[in-house]
């Protein structure tokens, strides 16, 4: 092979090799960061995805925790949620609720603000804040609140009835009582109420001279008065069968008289039924309007509380009685 066979064979090579490199600079230019571009979206989808998904499943934890009285591990599931996504409404929602359920006011009141800030004008998240105004006894601020959820949904005056009568602002509940009676939005048991409070000032029946407990039976089951069936009751205030039969006919024949309310949670006390003398009592007390009656629901709930081992509820409500008292 001359030198000019071999020059040309030498050019030829060098010219496949650099065919060879321009092809794999192509490949590595255009190709494969349009695979690796075309890679990391389904990755970023993938990743987000993740997320929710541990965020999904922390949340309902923390619902299912809650659901069965498991406060603090409802707020340790939310913590994680927290972490996943910072500023979620419905996470300081149930932030609040559980800390209210934990006697928390001070965090329940900072994580509903939060809340309330994503959403100012959420019904439920101010039914909540009424809760917890409730709570702290500062009726007023409840008021308030309770207010602005009229008006956004004019049914919700009825409750505004009950805060007024349990804040002792009769005046103010007989008025929003008139206004309801004449759209005839106004429930039975409240119409009762009413009627009670406007003839507060009329002098009293005077009550029937029987001391005697079978006779009062017998006069209570021809005549059906509560005149007979509060002497009853009185009379049989230690006697806790008899009680507890009187004061269940009581309720379903006088549903807006707190005392009939007042003996059966009595007679459950008694019993050691203490949960359910706690639904009887905050069933009847939005009928109470005396304070002294008032008082003895709260010595009532005092007392079902202290069975229940319940020190927190059962300080708070004996200090509330003690404030009317006073």
């Amino acid at each position: 092979m001359n030198c000019l066979e071999k020059q040309i064979k030498y050019i030829k090579k060098r010219q496949f090799n650099l065919i060879r490199l321009s092809l794999l600079a192509f490949f590595i230019c255009f190709f494969i960061p349009k695979v690796s571009a075309q890679d990391s979206i389904p990755i970023k989808e993938d990743l987000v995805e993740e997320v929710d998904l541990k965020f999904q499943s922390y949340f309902f934890k923390a619902l299912s925790e809650k659901a069965i009285g498991n406060h603090q591990k409802a707020i340790e599931n939310l913590e994680n949620c927290n972490q996943l996504k910072e500023n979620n409404t419905a996470v300081f929602f149930e932030f609040s609720k559980n800390y209210l359920s934990l006697n928390n006011i001070n965090l329940a009141k900072v994580y509903l603000q939060r809340a309330l800030k994503n959403d100012a004008d959420n019904i439920w998240m101010l039914k909540h804040l009424v809760k917890i105004h409730q709570k702290e006894n500062d009726l007023n601020k409840a008021i308030a609140v309770q207010k602005k959820i009229v008006t956004l949904n004019p049914k919700e005056r009825v409750f505004l009835v009950r805060l007024y009568l349990y804040n002792r602002s009769y005046d103010e509940a007989i008025l929003l009582m008139t206004l309801l009676e004449k759209e005839s939005a106004l429930p039975s048991s409240l119409k009762d109420v009413k009627t009670r409070l406007e003839s507060r000032n009329s002098p009293k029946p005077k009550l029937v001279k029987l001391n005697d407990i079978s006779s009062l039976e017998k006069r209570f089951e021809k005549e059906k008065t509560y005149t007979i069936l509060e002497q009853i009751l009185k009379i049989s205030e230690k006697e806790t069968i008899t009680l507890l039969k009187y004061s269940e006919k009581g309720i379903a024949l006088f549903p807006a008289q707190p005392f009939v309310y007042l003996m059966k949670a009595k007679a459950l006390n008694n019993q050691q039924k203490f949960k359910d003398a706690i639904l009887v009592l905050e069933n009847g007390i939005d009928f109470v309007i005396d304070d002294l009656m008032e008082a003895n629901f709260y010595e009532e709930l005092a007392r079902a509380y202290k069975g229940l081992g319940n020190k927190i509820e059962e300080n708070n409500y004996n200090q509330k009685a003690k404030k009317i008292k006073s």
